[in-house]
């Protein structure tokens, strides 16, 4: 209610009225004062007897107010974790700027960090973790590098400690399967397989499919594999542990087992290792162009001739693999071989690699290589008409064709290994047999 200070002659007027009204009754005098540009009413109210205002003592009232509490300023205090994925030519230096660490933390962090291995080991794609403040205050940064190491850097009392150590891994365990209809890559990218496991696959077979000549539309497989992962996110992709190929109606089974004498390998169920002494093919896809052979039109000498290898179109510079281990004995160049390896294996066997554009680095005369190790790479040096490897398995000296020599195998599970094979592959069986069936019901 708003209430106006009256004049002096308006008071006495006021009072003179006032007495003519009955004392035991309170009445209120309203004015109404109106004003039209806001509509604002006001009233004033005046009660009998009421002593004038100037007589009205005026007093000063203090008390004590609570202050509401300040809250302090959270949003200096507030911590947060951000990642930058690793860009081909980056430096700490770059990826600390593009995360707006402070230009003084970046400086000395760098100065810290000067004798790191994880910082010289920056591989594009890889992920680096750090903390800051809402300043930009570098507080502690994470780098899993190499293999499987964990790079962390933490600041206390404004000094940066670094460590590196192993990486402590949770491993899960995934079921996957798939149907070939264009190529194995296709199949695998559909069933959400990652590309290692699928080149494990190729590699786990190598003896006993090739994957470039023997896949058909509707081939199918079924695969049990394991991914590691730190804090609850993937580090990386393990090893298959079981794996069925179906390749043109033949079922192929492997399962990994690791023997008592660190040996490991993959067997089929019944314990018969996979792992043949020599890889049906050189290269990991590649396609035939001339088979083994004892009458060929040669292309270039224009004549019916022998042709005792197995070329394989590729293009220049596809790295080319030693089918089994084995020991150098031959790296140079040979008449219309053109660049030519040629390995020396346990016995009576020999390989031979010709055309190849260049040797892999290293490679000279009475050097040990294992079977898989990247000898040389596909050119078309020597008597070509075109980028290819020409690939010879020879017998006691003499080119025989590698599709049908029967070549040896490494030795089954021991006997003091068995029990524990076995009762690994009834676990890992039974995963397979799970998925397959779960494959063959979403056909139905």
């Amino acid at each position: 209610m708003l209430y106006t200070r009256l004049g002096s002659s308006q008071q006495k007027n006021l009072a003179q009225k006032s007495s003519k009204l009955n004392k035991k009754s309170i009445r209120w005098l309203v004015t109404l004062s109106s004003i039209p540009l806001f509509g604002i009413v006001t009233a004033f109210g005046i009660a009998p007897n009421t002593p004038y205002v100037d007589d009205i003592q005026i007093k000063n009232v203090v008390r004590d107010l609570s202050i509401p509490e300040i809250q302090p300023d959270t949003q200096s205090s507030q911590t947060f974790w951000q990642q930058a994925d690793i860009r081909r030519g980056d430096t700490i230096a770059s990826i600390l700027n593009r995360l707006d660490i402070s230009d003084q933390d970046s400086t000395d962090f760098l100065q810290a960090a000067r004798g790191s291995k994880a910082m010289r080991q920056l591989r594009p794609g890889k992920t680096i973790q750090v903390q800051t403040s809402a300043e930009g205050e570098l507080l502690a940064l994470r780098y899993v590098f190499g293999d499987e190491q964990l790079f962390l850097m933490e600041k206390t009392d404004d000094e940066f400690k670094m460590t590196e150590q192993p990486l402590e891994l949770d491993s899960q365990i995934h079921m996957k399967s798939g149907e070939i209809s264009t190529s194995l890559f296709a199949a695998t990218d559909s069933a959400g397989i990652p590309n290692s496991i699928a080149m494990q696959l190729t590699e786990i077979f190598a003896s006993e499919i090739d994957f470039y000549r023997d896949l058909r539309q509707g081939d199918r497989f079924t695969v049990v594999y394991e991914t590691l992962s730190n804090s609850g996110k993937r580090a990386k992709t393990g090893r298959v542990l079981a794996v069925e190929f179906v390749n043109k109606g033949k079922s192929h089974q492997a399962i990994y087992f690791k023997a008592s004498n660190g040996a490991d390998g993959y067997y089929t169920p019944d314990g018969e290792s996979l792992r043949k002494d020599f890889l049906l093919s050189p290269l990991a896809f590649s396609r035939v162009s001339s088979g083994f052979s004892q009458a060929r039109y040669h292309p270039i000498l224009k004549e019916w001739r022998a042709h005792k290898g197995i070329d394989y179109a590729a293009p220049t510079g596809t790295p080319v693999r030693a089918t089994a281990t084995g020991i150098v004995q031959f790296s140079g160049s040979q008449r219309g071989y053109g660049n030519l390896i040629v390995l020396k294996h346990n016995g009576k066997f020999e390989t031979a690699y010709g055309h190849l554009s260049r040797f892999a680095g290293g490679l000279s005369k009475g050097k040990r290589v294992n079977q898989g190790d990247v000898i040389g790479y596909v050119g078309a040096t020597g008597m070509a008409t075109g980028p290819h490897l020409h690939y010879e398995l020879r017998v006691d000296g003499l080119q025989r064709d590698p599709t049908k020599v029967a070549l040896p195998t490494a030795p089954p599970i021991t006997k003091r290994d068995l029990l524990a094979f076995q009762k690994q592959t009834q676990s890992l069986s039974a995963r397979l047999n799970i998925m397959r069936s779960i494959h063959y019901a979403s056909l139905e």
